[in-house]
């Protein structure tokens, strides 16, 4: 755990609704600490463990291949105490931004598709019509993050919170690191919660069969994860999990949990049976339906 406080702080800015940012220097390289964000579900909770999900959401798209931000858990004292904060290395560079997959969609000037709406339709003809990155890239890219979500539980998967690096020099675009995934695994639980999920089977199904939703939408409603990657009917989610599945190792998951400090035994154990029952109960009976169906 690395103490953030007296490192210089630098003047650029983040942007974004999950917490407050600020840049500092570590190491001579930039780093974005996020800071746990208001709680607005629960009373009971003074702040999120939205910091907890971040590095978490992180490391499990890492263990699974998929290129992401390097993020590691400190610590920050302000006015009001010490907090844990994620610092997540800034991936941009001199000629190299990030723009987000919101810019790609108001590219599109011949569609009338506005670049914040997630209708999965819109979404799918964007990477379509698109020409600025190879469209199977793109689109793999897309499917394999969503099926990571459906793992995590990430409810804000939005088209402002993924995207790519623009090369000013060449004018190129590639592919940016995953970002943003502190809206995963719950992070407005208290313990208490957490206990009555651990020890009621209801509760439990619910936050997996239920809860949370993606926030991709068909017709205007969001995305039972569950019902769709269980359905098997969409070639690229098919493509995805098929990917996605074999790769996901329960054990090195629940190593990374036990590895985090700053949580307690019930949190860990909170993590370890929500991600163990949607890799069972969503994924991999999805996979086994599809395996059979092919």
């Amino acid at each position: 755990m690395i103490d953030f406080t007296d490192l210089p702080t630098l003047h650029k800015c983040y942007d974004g609704a999950n917490g407050k940012k600020i840049s500092v220097s570590y190491n001579n390289e930039v780093y974005m600490l996020k800071f746990p964000a208001v709680v607005t579900k629960n009373a009971d909770l003074s702040y999120t463990n939205s910091c907890i999900s971040e590095y978490l959401g992180c490391k499990i798209f890492e263990s699974v291949g998929i290129p992401v931000q390097e993020v590691s858990l400190g610590t920050y004292t302000t006015s009001r105490g010490q907090t844990v904060v994620a610092a997540c290395k800034d991936f941009t560079s001199t000629g190299v931004v990030l723009q987000d997959f919101v810019s790609l969609k108001n590219h599109i000037i011949d569609s009338g598709h506005q670049g914040y709406g997630t209708e999965l339709n819109d979404i799918l003809d964007t990477l379509d019509k698109q020409s600025a990155i190879d469209r199977e890239e793109l689109s793999e890219r897309f499917w394999n993050m969503f099926i990571v979500d459906a793992l995590i539980g990430n409810w804000d998967r939005h088209n402002g919170n993924w995207g790519f690096l623009y090369n000013t020099f060449t004018d190129k675009l590639s592919l940016a690191p995953v970002y943003d995934c502190g809206s995963c695994l719950f992070p407005q639980a208290d313990e208490s919660i957490m206990l009555s999920v651990l020890s009621k089977k209801n509760e439990l199904n619910d936050r997996v069969y239920n809860r949370p939703t993606s926030a991709i939408v068909i017709n205007g409603k969001r995305i039972n994860y569950f019902n769709f990657i269980s359905l098997c009917a969409n070639e690229g989610c098919n493509k995805a999990l098929k990917n996605i599945f074999p790769k996901i190792n329960i054990n090195r998951i629940e190593k990374i949990i036990d590895g985090i400090s700053v949580i307690s035994d019930v949190q860990k154990q909170f993590y370890k049976v929500i991600i163990k029952q949607r890799y069972e109960s969503i994924l991999q009976f999805s996979y086994s339906k599809l395996l059979s169906k092919e």
